[in-house]
């Protein structure tokens, strides 16, 4: 069976913020409109929807839009320069008119032609995007325009972002859907708004004072989050029914794709022992998956270059392994058929990644699935597998495929399945320094970076993906911001960079100046890494949005200081050992010898998602750990003795 069927098919359409069609007429701009200057319910707002309006059209096959914005300030003009991407397979170019009206009411028309870019060009997709700035614009002036999308077959079912960056006044949305389809559709709204369908097949929302979306640090993918109404065609009486049924497709499909060839029993037999333990055989294969080239960590080949390179494009899981080439879900794929190929039990997984959004049930929709992941039972443990994440080690996921839900095999068929959450131990940042300081200030010395887990696999995949004088620029900018104010560091290589299996090792060079001093006393920072850092959550007291800290993870600092002759360590860090039980803790110790003085600091952060409910002892865990690594060592100048 083709791999295709295997493959996702995700329909991109970007709804812009807003706008109505052509049919629509510009609205004269009211007094208080143009005297507008500020938000009261939007206090400091750089700009304002007045009105947003979209619709969509199945029995025209069009969608439009139509847009008013009040600039307010200076960075507000920003909002003056509008990108629509559009498809051009499944849809004309979109039309666009548009206008600046000043404060005065004077009105200066759109007359340049938007420029036409193409974005995304692959073997699967092209994607396009209208660039356009409407002209003359001023703080106090109000933007207009409309667009019309004119689509060549069908409009898909839309779905509505209610809620935008910034404030809206006003705003409408109509869905006029075909009869002949079964419409569903899930919303999160506001107090009191509420979609309504009338005997046509229309729906319509109304909506005003429409708050921005929150902008908090540690935001999850707010597509669950978001004032939005997302709408589906389903035959299904019941979100329940509907899984049940995508299950069952999706596993026939699947089971029919990963089916062992003749040949690929082969190979996988020539890759493992018969002594082998189940662990011993999937490690060997997954191995051998690692070494093939993906091709979503290097540039695809275009159809011209497969042509010449007489090169064809798999259209199996056994092309797959001859051309020793695929993307990362056809990797997984391919890795899953060689395992069960030798008799394992291994299931792929498919799910949403969470570092692009959260998986919602109650959407009736496969599109949210992004990647497989593989399940394997090995010697009477289930363990999870990322083959298609390049660099990624066995027996550990990506983040984004953690603590996420997807299909996965059951039986026959297929259920809704949850990724676990790994101990925070599996990531880990540990950093080793040895410091030699003069009597002057000056300190000279070394940090040496053991990386594991996410953190290792974070730096080997940016390795793949740029040079390496990209990559010794972004890992010195990552250990510039955790040195203290007048220390410098330059990264001198990595080890073990191409061995995903092993723990990633960076040095670093340091250099500079290091505290303060009086002719008596140096004043050093208690905690090497923290002197400038900025706690997270110290300084909100509540939270509107949960909490995404991406993984569990480990630091461990050990720093130590090579004092200057004649000084000695008259005061250092004391012992600490905060706890937030279950979730978080800190422990520092240190330690002074003849001529030293060692501190040492281990955090552990053992959730990743928490909500906003229990962000109060987030907030108190981390007020107690900026004040611990607020500590200071004190070098004395030793008294000569007579």
């Amino acid at each position: 069976m083709d791999i295709r069927a295997a493959r996702a098919h995700v329909l991109i359409f970007v709804a812009l913020l807003s706008p109505l069609t052509l049919s629509a007429q510009f609205k004269d701009p009211t007094q208080e409109e143009l005297r507008m200057t500020t938000e009261p319910k939007a206090p400091g707002a750089a700009a304002v929807y007045l009105y947003v309006e979209d619709i969509a059209d199945q029995h025209d096959t069009s969608r439009s839009y139509y847009q008013r914005i009040k600039v307010l300030t200076e960075k507000g003009k920003e909002m003056a320069t509008v990108n629509v991407s559009y498809d051009p397979d499944i849809e004309k170019i979109p039309e666009i008119e548009a206008r600046t009206i000043h404060a005065d009411g004077t009105v200066i028309p759109m007359t340049e032609k938007p420029s036409n870019l193409v974005t995304v060009k692959t073997r699967d997709l092209e994607l396009h995007k209208l660039v356009f700035t409407l002209p003359n614009v001023e703080v106090g002036s109000i933007l207009e325009y409309r667009m019309k999308e004119k689509f060549k077959s069908f409009v898909d079912a839309p779905t509505w972002m209610v809620q935008q960056d910034t404030f809206v006044h006003c705003a409408h949305y109509e869905f006029r859907s075909l009869a002949s389809w079964t419409m569903s559709y899930v919303s999160q709204l506001g107090a009191g708004a509420k979609v309504v369908k009338d005997k046509h097949d229309t729906y319509t929302l109304d909506v005003s004072d429409v708050p921005p979306v929150p902008d908090e640090d540690w935001m999850p993918p707010l597509n669950t989050l978001k004032w939005r109404v997302l709408f589906f065609n389903s035959s299904y009486s019941s979100k329940t029914a509907f899984w049940e049924a995508a299950g069952k497709q999706w596993a026939d499909t699947l089971r029919e794709v990963t089916k062992p060839t003749g040949a690929l029993k082969k190979a996988a037999e020539s890759l493992v022992a018969p002594g082998d333990s189940e662990t011993a055989k999937a490690r060997k294969i997954y191995a051998a998956a690692m070494q093939m080239q993906n091709t979503d960590f290097t540039r695809q080949r275009t159809e011209v270059e497969r042509k010449k390179e007489k090169i064809k494009e798999a259209q199996t899981v056994e092309d797959l392994w001859k051309l020793k080439e695929g993307s990362g879900d056809e990797l997984t794929l391919l890795f899953v058929t060689l395992c069960r190929a030798v008799g394992l039990n291994v299931e792929p997984m498919r799910v949403t990644n969470r570092a692009r959004a959260v998986f919602d049930e109650n959407l009736m929709s496969t599109e949210q699935l992004d990647d497989y992941v593989a399940v394997a039972q090995l010697d009477g443990k289930e363990v999870f597998l990322d083959p298609g994440q390049k660099m990624c080690p066995f027996g550990m996921l990506y983040w984004g495929h953690m603590i996420t839900s997807g299909m996965r095999y059951a039986a026959k068929s297929a259920v809704i399945g949850r990724m676990p959450q790994p101990d925070y131990r599996a990531t880990l940042v540990s950093r080793v320094v040895d410091l030699t300081l003069d009597e002057s200030g000056g300190v000279q010395g070394s940090i040496r970076v053991v990386l594991s887990g996410q953190e290792a696999l974070h730096w080997r995949q940016i390795a793949l993906r740029n040079d390496e004088s990209e990559v010794r620029k972004q890992f010195n900018e990552w250990v510039h911001g955790t040195l203290p104010e007048g220390v410098q560091g330059e990264f001198d290589h990595f080890l073990a960079l191409d061995d995903y299996e092993s723990n990633l090792v960076a040095t670093v060079r340091i250099s500079g100046t290091l505290g303060t001093g009086t002719a008596k006393r140096t004043f050093l920072p208690g905690q090497f890494f923290e002197a400038n850092a900025k706690h997270p959550f110290v300084s909100e007291e509540k939270r509107a949005m949960p909490v995404d800290l991406y993984y569990a993870y480990a630091k461990s600092d050990e720093v130590v200081y090579h004092l200057p002759t004649g000084f000695v360590v008259q005061s250092a860090p004391q012992a600490q050992s905060i706890q937030w039980p279950g979730h978080a803790a800190l422990k520092i110790d240190s330690d002074t010898a003849a001529g030293t003085v060692t501190v040492k600091r281990v955090l552990g952060i053992g959730l990743a998602i928490l909500a906003p409910g229990d962000y109060a002892g987030l907030h108190d865990f981390y007020q107690k750990v900026a004040a611990a690594d607020q500590q200071q060592i004190v070098l004395a100048r030793a008294v000569a003795s007579k």
